[in-house]
């Protein structure tokens, strides 16, 4: 498999025959409400105490994709890549309710989130 860039950010996975089998591929998209930060620092230490949180916790990669100006949103990605996909599933459901659990405690909620596995 590889990745093709198109445009600016956007990106294509074209599979390709290897001598590893299938790998999968799931993609977490947060999408969070800061309804308590008042500045953009605060909604900075939101967001990195989510992402630093669920690297320790679950070793997946984590980056903030909207880095808007807004104070109280913010979009979080979340992706992990194994050769079976019913266990990025259930990471993903993990992942996705310890994320909730996170921003709850830190002033935050999950407005909306989905998984797409490639």
């Amino acid at each position: 498999m590889r990745w093709v860039f198109e445009h600016s950010l956007h990106a294509r996975l074209e599979t390709r025959t290897s001598k590893f089998g299938t790998v999968a591929i799931a993609f977490l998209t947060l999408e969070l409400s800061i309804e308590a930060a008042q500045s953009l620092k605060d909604k900075r230490q939101v967001v990195r105490s989510l992402k630093d949180r669920l690297r320790a916790t679950f070793n997946v990669a984590v980056a903030e994709l909207d880095s808007s100006g807004l104070w109280n949103r913010a979009t979080i990605g979340v992706v992990s890549v194994s050769d079976s996909r019913d266990y990025l599933d259930g990471l993903m459901r993990n992942v996705e309710r310890h994320a909730m659990r996170i921003a709850n405690n830190g002033g935050a909620e999950v407005t909306d989130s989905f998984v797409e596995f490639y």
